[in-house]
């Protein structure tokens, strides 16, 4: 990816030229100086460098995924929203559904990979995101919470620990915040890869906020 390059005297006047472009702050910015000429005795002094912005990473995502649509053939609408550093949640309308989201998420799993690792590589640092396919990861965190749940109290009556199957991290994210509040239920993560899946244990007197 080419990103757009300024060049003027100074780092600091040319900042503010591709904050000016951008619409948006110095602050915003990311940038790599390409080039200094020293110039002779001061005259002809420049400095080149290339610079993105946030709304640079939001485009990239967009049209990523909405190149896939075409080149696919299929329909889909797609709306990219910053969530936090570096995280990025993105809203999937399509009539696909079915083959974008595949048997218990598999497909959408992988995919979410696939455009998390072009825009981490094209940007040149890690970029978090997550693709929602017609609320699909909604009822799913529904669905898995009101599992664990069920299973958590499971584990409070006979105080034997339970090992879930294994599922990508945002989904162990949502049934660890939906039991943090739980008394006597803890949450930690084991195995690799895709291997790693959630533990649900007994813990006498976790203090609950």
């Amino acid at each position: 990816m080419e990103f757009e390059r300024f060049t003027e005297k100074t780092l600091e006047e040319a900042l503010k030229k591709a904050a000016i472009e951008k619409e948006t702050t110095v602050e915003e910015l990311s940038y790599t100086v390409i080039e200094e000429k020293p110039g002779f005795l001061g005259i002809g002094k420049t400095v080149e460098i290339e610079v993105y912005c946030d709304k640079d990473i939001q485009n990239f995502i967009h049209d990523y995924i909405q190149n896939y649509f075409d080149n696919a053939e299929l329909d889909g609408e797609t709306i990219v929203e910053k969530d936090g550093d570096d995280f990025y949640r993105v809203v999937v309308n399509t009539n696909n559904n079915a083959i974008l989201i595949g048997k218990n998420g598999k497909s959408l799993q992988s995919f979410n990979r696939l455009v998390k690792a072009a825009a981490s590589a094209a940007f040149k640092r890690r970029i978090r995101l997550l693709i929602d396919v017609n609320g699909y990861k909604k009822d799913r965190y529904e669905k898995i919470c009101r599992m664990a749940i069920r299973i958590a109290k499971d584990v409070r009556r006979t105080k034997v620990d339970a090992e879930l199957d294994p599922m990508p991290a945002d989904e162990r994210k949502a049934i660890h915040n939906a039991l943090s509040k739980m008394a006597d239920i803890s949450t930690h993560s084991e195995g690799e890869g895709m291997n790693r899946h959630l533990c649900i244990l007994y813990t006498p007197g976790k203090e609950v906020e």
